[in-house]
């Protein structure tokens, strides 16, 4: 890594406080990010929005749950639920803890589906990023504390847990 000397800065940030600079590069890496993941070729083919509920669904959870953190109506998540059930990924089954309730839970193959989707996305992740295991590592770590603060303080009231 330069010293800190000799680090030039990227023209796209010039003129903007370090803050700044640090958003548009976050926004700069989604939307590469964005871009990258519809290039992953799974069987059965997934929308976006199908891909964001498998990975949502990492235990079994409630709809109305995923919808919130989806930023979505109830009505797409249903609808969303009712393609991935039946491309056999995913089934319905009773909350225990409230049986008017229903879960959504991953099958066999939504578990196997989603850890492969989970895989490419992190390969497409440490190509964008283009850092070193140690620097990535440090990026990560950091973003994970980021998104812990907001996640604990910084979530509209209908979106906290």
């Amino acid at each position: 890594m330069p010293s800190a000397d000799c680090l030039t800065i990227p023209s796209f940030l010039e003129g903007l406080t370090p803050e700044m600079g640090a958003l548009l590069s976050i926004y700069l890496m989604y939307w590469r990010f964005e871009e990258r993941i519809e290039t992953i070729e799974l069987t059965p083919a997934l929308a976006k929005g199908e891909r964001h509920l498998i990975i949502g669904l990492f235990r079994p959870r409630r709809m109305g749950e995923l919808a919130k953190e989806m930023q979505a109506l109830p009505s797409t998540v249903t609808a969303l639920a009712d393609s991935l059930e039946d491309k056999g990924l995913l089934e319905r089954r009773r909350d225990p803890d409230d049986r008017r309730a229903w879960l959504l839970c991953l099958t066999d193959a939504g578990m196997a589906l989603r850890q492969s989707l989970s895989e490419q996305a992190s390969q497409i992740f440490r190509d964008i990023v283009g850092l070193d295991d140690a620097d990535r590592a440090k990026l990560t770590a950091l973003l994970g504390e980021v998104g812990e603060t907001i996640f604990r303080t910084g979530l509209p009231k209908e979106l906290k847990p």
